[in-house]
């Protein structure tokens, strides 16, 4: 791996890194802390001009690549970052969020403790390092001393092959993919399922294959997530705001995003996700889905997570995404892109809104339908909306 000694880093540095996930970032994450410079994680995985327009958008003083390390003109970190990390923006604007060391170690810490993990507990590292879900888990290393297996992208065989590791982080597909191996899960102590909606039925099936699960709720902003199975972490505070908005604050978030991008805290501290969401009876947070994505359809509001959730037990659905399209006599009319399960037995229109009505208002039950081989999903597993396609 490409070393840095050749620009020697110093303080106010930000060093970007387009490398593949390794063990080797760990020297590198020490090297950069210990000169006092920040790091941001560029995904090596995108392509050549977006990872060109992020690296101009950020203004990283030294850029790290498969060539070597180099510096270029940039601006400096402020005093105290140690990691900026690419964010959509909780309204959906590009940005980098920025931590101290005091955050990294306050969502190590209190994740390690809602879990009951230890530094001897082996760890599985299989998200991109570019997002704060995968560089969390190698920077227990750091923090913990805990031993991390990196695997440079992920590959259910290769997982479930490595041994003695007690957690591992995934999004939903991912999990999807554990499960459909047929494999006893209960191998891990814990599989913390992060970055997208987690359906009830991926959940069970997942624990009748022996799987312990536990949802995580965050963001790049407070540091990956920091609500497991409903419940805060150790220091975090959730309250539900203005329309249903939640909010968080607690030691974990950023300090703010680089080069004065707009922030997304209130004049009392809060983060505003952007995010819907409810307390149960039990006190357990509950994500209804992002406030923006909400389908207005003949004066109702649908959510499209609620949708998903109801469709995702459809035999005959494999995937499913729910989004509004404009509709001149509804407003927006619900639509949703099916992955079959069987492309040569498709689910029908007519299937799909009985399916929805047995759970939910029928107001939400989809008035189109739309066949797909896949759907348009970020690294870290969440459906792309505006890419879904439309006539």
């Amino acid at each position: 791996m490409p070393a840095l000694e050749h620009v020697h880093p110093a303080g106010g540095d930000l060093i970007a890194v387009t490398l593949p996930p390794s063990l080797a970032w760990l020297e590198l994450v020490s090297e950069t802390w210990d000169a006092g410079a920040a790091l941001l994680p560029i995904d090596e995985r995108l392509p050549a001009p977006r990872r060109a327009e992020l690296i101009e958008r950020a203004r990283p003083t030294v850029l790290l690549d498969e060539t070597g390390a180099r510096r270029r003109e940039g601006e400096p970190v402020e005093s105290g970052i140690t990691l900026a990390v690419h964010s959509s923006g909780t309204g959906g604007a590009p940005a980098f969020a920025q931590f101290d060391r005091g955050a990294i170690e306050a969502a190590v810490s209190s994740s390690s403790l809602a879990l009951g993990a230890t530094g001897a507990d082996r760890w599985l590292c299989c998200l991109p390092l570019a997002h704060v879900g995968g560089l969390l888990v190698l920077l227990r290393a750091l923090v913990l001393g805990a031993p991390v297996a990196v695997h440079d992208r992920f590959d259910a065989s290769a997982v479930l092959a490595e041994a003695d590791v007690a957690f591992v982080s995934v999004v939903p597909t991912m999990l999807a993919r554990l499960v459909e191996t047929g494999a006893d899960l209960s191998m891990f102590r814990s599989i913390l399922v992060g970055g997208a909606h987690l359906p009830a039925d991926l959940r069970s099936r997942a624990e009748r294959a022996g799987a312990r699960v536990v949802e995580t709720y965050g963001m790049t902003e407070s540091c990956g997530g920091v609500v497991y199975d409903g419940l805060p972490l150790r220091g975090t505070e959730v309250r539900i705001a203005t329309e249903g908005e939640i909010q968080l604050r607690g030691p974990t978030l950023m300090r703010g995003y680089r080069l004065g991008q707009t922030p997304s805290f209130g004049s009392d501290g809060w983060l505003r996700t952007a995010d819907a969401g409810e307390f149960d009876a039990n006190g357990r947070l509950h994500v209804t889905g992002r406030r923006d994505e909400v389908v207005v359809t003949g004066g109702e509001k649908v959510w499209p997570q609620a949708v998903e959730a109801a469709l995702q037990a459809h035999p005959r659905v494999r995937e499913v995404a729910a989004a509004g399209v404009p509709d001149p006599e509804w407003g927006e009319r619900v639509t949703v892109w099916v992955v079959p399960a069987d492309t040569t037995e498709p689910p029908t229109l007519d299937d799909l809104r009985a399916f929805v009505a047995e759970a939910l208002p029928r107001y939400a039950a989809p008035r189109e339908l739309v066949l797909v081989e896949r759907l348009p999903r970020t690294a870290s597993g969440k459906v792309r909306r505006a890419d879904l396609p439309r006539d």
